[in-house]
């Protein structure tokens, strides 16, 4: 018997976010099946921790931050230099903000939302497609959220970050449709991750868990999602298995906006 071909096999993937837990997810199950992997975060610390667990001599790291042109640009040679191109962008990368009203909201805070959320996929984009064009065609997913088809109290600049990516995907999607770049986002509800940990005690201070309770009833499914479950969805979009996929917001959400 032959060797079995992974859905990824024989393609360079760079992954933003990639120390947080969905990023580190999505790294494991890349590899796995078969793509070269590089995780780009501003934590190398954390970064280093997850090319360690994942434990393969096909995923590396980089220290960047998306909000940088030049570190965008960067981390894609980076990945060109060791793994000879692009054929995918993973643009995770994002950050929670606060939760306050919005007439109390920080605008320094509001900026930095907007700048890691939505100016750092639109430069990982702007940075991914002319190597992926070279190459023949490619895929961007980008995480969004159920923050991104509807509005939450308390998180207004996160929820205006997930909305604009969306737009994005779907202008990329159609400006670049003609050289076999898909472009797609995945829009979790609720998932194990720190990100959740932070939101929950941000909304209750001292009494997480009742609010954690509280936000899993309401998804139909009555859970949060695992790291894993996203991941999953990523890989698909990635892959060619998707082929005929592009401009989509692939709700993963246990039917929470059913």
């Amino acid at each position: 018997m032959g060797a079995l071909v992974g859905r990824l096999d024989k393609k360079v993937a760079v992954i933003t976010g990639g120390a947080g837990g969905i990023g580190r997810a999505a790294g494991k199950l890349f590899v796995e099946e078969g793509a070269d992997v590089l995780l780009v975060d501003l934590d190398e610390e954390a970064l280093a921790a997850a090319v360690q667990e994942i434990g393969s001599n096909r995923i590396s790291y980089f220290v960047a931050d998306v909000t940088s042109q030049a570190d965008n640009q960067a981390m894609i040679a980076t990945a060109a230099e060791r793994y000879g191109g692009v054929d995918v962008l993973l643009a995770n990368a994002g950050i929670e903000g606060d939760v306050a009203p919005l007439v109390q909201y920080d605008e320094a805070r509001f900026d930095q939302v907007i700048g890691v959320n939505v100016k750092g996929v639109f430069l990982g984009i702007k940075s991914a497609v002319p190597p992926m064009m070279e190459r023949g065609g490619g895929s961007i997913v980008i995480t969004s959220s159920v923050a991104g088809v509807k509005g939450s109290a308390g998180i207004g600049p996160y929820c205006a970050s997930k909305h604009a990516v969306i737009g994005l995907m779907k202008s990329a999607a159609q400006e670049y449709a003609g050289a076999n770049i898909r472009v797609n986002s995945v829009n979790p509800s609720p998932v194990e991750t720190r990100m959740m940990r932070s939101l929950e005690e941000g909304i209750a201070p001292g009494d997480s868990e009742r609010i954690k309770s509280r936000m899993a009833s309401a998804i139909p499914l009555k859970r949060y999602g695992e790291p894993e479950e996203i991941a999953k969805v990523m890989l698909f979009l990635a892959s060619d298995e998707s082929s005929w996929v592009t401009g989509s917001v692939q709700m993963a959400d246990g039917g929470m906006t059913a």
